[in-house]
Formats: C-alpha cells, structure tokens, sequence
C-alpha cells in the first residue's frame, strides 16, 4: 500500500476516477498505484502535478538522490583505491557486455588498448551490430595538455603519449558508427562508460593516471551519480575538434 499517495490523493480532495482521468488511464490502474505498484516516470510526473506533490515525496524510490540516508549511493558498484586496482577481468566483462553505447574521455588512456590486444576488432564488430562509440583524448597540442603534465610529473611525455594512443585508433578511423574527437577543457576525472555502467577515475593532485581512485557504477535512477557522469560526458564531447582521419602525429 503506498499511503503516502492515497494520504495525497485525499488531501487533494479527488477520487481516484478523477485522478485516472487527468492521467489518462484507467480507474483499475489508479486503484493498483494506490496499493503499491510505481506508475511509469510520465505518469508520476502528471499524478504529482494533479495532487500538487513532489514525485520524490508520493514515491521517495524514484528519486535515491533526494532519499532519507543518500541511497543514491547504491548506483557504486564497485570502489578502488587505484585505477590500476580494477580488475582486468571487470573491464574486460565491461568491454564484451556492452551492446548500445562506450564513451570514452580521458587525456590519453593508453592502458586501455594496451591491455586489450583485439579492442578495435571487438569495437568495429559492436558498431556492425548497431552499437555507437565515441572516444575523446585530449588535444596533444593544447596547454592544458601540458599543465596536466606538470601536474602528474610525467617530464613532457603527455603529448608523446596522447598521439601514442591516436595510434592505437587509427584501425578504427574508417568504421561507421566510431566517433573520435579531441577535447579541448581541463578534466577532473576519466569516463568509462559501457551501456549503463561505467568505471571514473577522479583526479588528485600530484596522481598520475594509475594512481588515480576509481568508481564502477550503474545506473539506478535518471538522477544519480552514473547520469551526472553520463551529462559531464556529453558536455566535454561537446568541445571535441573531432578527427575525419586519425593520424599519429
């Protein structure tokens, strides 16, 4: 029974006939929302509106992030003290699993290819199924390229890496469905994403890339931690120079 609907229903002054009909459905269904199944999210949004409620207080699941005790925190999988820490066996069940979607943003994440010998081949066979990559590397010619240097005391290497990685990619600079870009901004973490988990890499200061801590996550809830990564993913996508070739350098 969800009593806190059927005490907003009553407060409200509407019978459930009504209610349905400012919804659009039935009564039967109104009836079954009453007693505790969770109406579809456009359904929330226009009971909320009628009874002049807040989703998260009629349904305090449907919003982890505004939950008693910060349940959103149930969307961390997984936390390491070190990227290097994640196990080879995870990322690899991250690379495979993935049908729909990989975003990749980094400054140069050269370990990733490294690691995994056949990565082209098995990101042009998702691409042929339907699925959608799109890497970002960081701009090897840009300053803040070399301010990251300084700050991970890599003695210049950076930029050598960055085109290093460029051409790890150049395998997949003609297949459809592969974007690959430049981003032009400072970062404060890496992204991971892989359908609807992700590995981040928040920076610290004086880290360099391996040292870095790392979240494994999957997304519970349009408002949690996995989407505010997912929408810092698109607005750096949005500074990339994308690459028609990709060339070493």
């Amino acid at each position: 029974m969800n009593d806190r609907l059927r005490t907003a229903i009553l407060r409200a002054g509407v019978t459930l006939s009504e209610l349905a009909a400012a919804v659009g459905v039935d009564a039967k269904t109104a009836n079954r929302w009453v007693h505790g199944r969770v109406p579809h999210r456009a359904n929330r949004m226009a009971i909320a509106r009628r009874l002049n409620e807040d989703e998260a207080v009629l349904w305090p699941t449907s919003r982890p992030d505004q939950a008693p005790g910060g349940t959103v925190t149930g969307e961390v999988m997984g936390a390491y003290a070190h990227r290097v820490d994640v196990p080879p066996a995870l990322w690899e069940s991250l690379l495979i699993g993935a049908r729909e979607q990989i975003d990749i943003v980094g400054y140069c994440f050269l370990f990733i290819w490294e690691q995994h010998i056949n990565l082209p081949q098995l990101i042009a066979e998702k691409c042929a199924a339907g699925g959608r990559v799109r890497i970002a590397l960081a701009d090897p010619d840009s300053t803040h390229v070399v301010e990251r240097d300084d700050l991970e005391q890599l003695g210049g290497t950076l930029p050598g890496r960055i085109r290093n990685a460029l051409n790890h990619l150049r395998d997949l600079q003609d297949v459809p469905g592969v974007q690959i870009g430049l981003h032009q901004v400072h970062l404060y973490s890496a992204i991971y994403r892989f359908d609807e988990q992700m590995i981040v890499t928040p920076y610290l200061y004086r880290s360099r890339g391996y040292q870095h801590p790392a979240l494994h996550m999957q997304r519970l809830s349009p408002h949690g931690i996995f989407t505010r990564y997912a929408d810092q993913f698109e607005q750096i996508w949005g500074t990339t120079r994308r690459l028609d070739t990709v060339t070493a350098g």
